[in-house]
């Protein structure tokens, strides 16, 4: 059983957030960054839209603020030693070893997390962003690591 580490921040405004008292953070300044391109979608989206236009604008963002990312990669899942056919693609994987997952719903429910976790396992990395834009007022991000 995996057991995740998972920490939730809500700010409707990246300047006021206090979130970024970060002393024994994995990936700090990474995190930093990708939550700086998150707040500033959502400060200048609002909630509301589905979660593909949130994913468009926050590739644009990423690209604009120099944060290397790849959208949709394809995990693949094992099975007892075997590759199956099955693929999974998270939003996107930034710097190479961070996943982050886009929602947009009224609020997050635990296989939203619970999803997060298996990109994190499928792809053998440590921490997930788990980004609502759903979520009214403010952004939500859970820090999710395992």
């Amino acid at each position: 059983m995996v057991r995740g580490n998972i920490t939730l921040f809500t700010c409707s405004n990246y300047l006021n957030c206090g979130m970024f008292i970060m002393s024994e953070i994995i990936y700090k300044q990474e995190s930093y960054d990708i939550c700086g391109a998150v707040f500033e979608v959502y400060n200048e989206m609002g909630c509301g839209y589905l979660e593909a236009v949130y994913g468009e604008c926050l590739a644009r963002e990423f690209a604009a603020r120099g944060i290397e990312y790849v959208c949709q990669p394809e995990l693949v899942v094992e099975y007892k030693g075997h590759l199956l056919e099955q693929r999974y693609k998270p939003d996107f994987i930034c710097f190479g070893k961070i996943v982050v997952e886009i929602k947009s719903a009224k609020q997050l429910a635990p296989e939203h997390a619970a999803q997060t976790m298996n990109y994190l396992k499928m792809g053998k990395m440590k921490l997930g962003l788990l980004v609502n834009f759903g979520h009214c007022p403010g952004v939500e991000i859970k820090r999710i690591v395992l």
